[in-house]
């Protein structure tokens, strides 16, 4: 049984929670989905998801209770495996956690928001539908590419850390889901 946390502080947090439950159910593995709201809540899971938001205000809503020292705290020492999308994927770059760096709403205002077929290489197939609301964009590409729009890097694989631009959960293909979950079964 693999314990996966979910960071509920903003975001599509149950949209997160269903391609979870959905990416279990493809691979016939059990799951307990976790809620995330203060740094007790950490211990104990196998992987986490740093869904979107605003990424300031999801750091100053998480100091009274410490949630995100704590999930850093456990990415850097025990190598556990996460998924951050948009908002997400800033806070992972601001924390030295993925070396490529990040800016914020760099596709524009939420009226500039889109989706568009994006090239992937994870899973089967390699065309997925990104859904791209305020997004961050990666300032120098990667050296660990996983995702492109048109030749632009939307998503990167760093070690155990996947940092999306887009938002896998707003779809119904669960491959991005599918590799956390896979990664927290081999890890455990």
């Amino acid at each position: 049984m693999l314990t996966v946390g979910v960071a509920m502080l903003q975001g599509a947090r149950h949209e997160h929670m269903y391609s979870l439950g959905k990416a279990a159910e493809n691979l016939g593995l059990k799951i307990t989905i976790r809620e995330l709201r203060k740094s007790t809540d950490v211990e104990g899971v196998d992987a986490i998801v740093l869904p979107g938001g605003e990424s300031t205000a999801m750091k100053i809503a998480s100091r009274s209770e410490k949630l995100y020292s704590e999930i850093w705290n456990k990415v850097r020492n025990h190598s556990m495996p996460v998924l951050g999308t948009c908002a997400g994927a800033i806070l992972l770059s601001q924390q030295r956690l993925i070396e490529t760096e990040i800016e914020r709403n760099a596709f524009g205002r939420q009226k500039d928001s889109f989706q568009s077929k994006i090239r992937v290489n994870i899973g089967e197939g390699n065309e997925f539908q990104g859904v791209f609301i305020r997004a961050p964009r990666f300032l120098k590409g990667s050296n660990c590419p996983v995702a492109w729009l048109d030749e632009e890097v939307v998503g990167v694989l760093e070690g155990k850390v996947m940092a999306l631009t887009f938002h896998p959960e707003l779809t119904e293909d669960y491959r991005f889901h599918e590799w956390l979950l896979t990664e927290a079964k081999e890890t455990k």
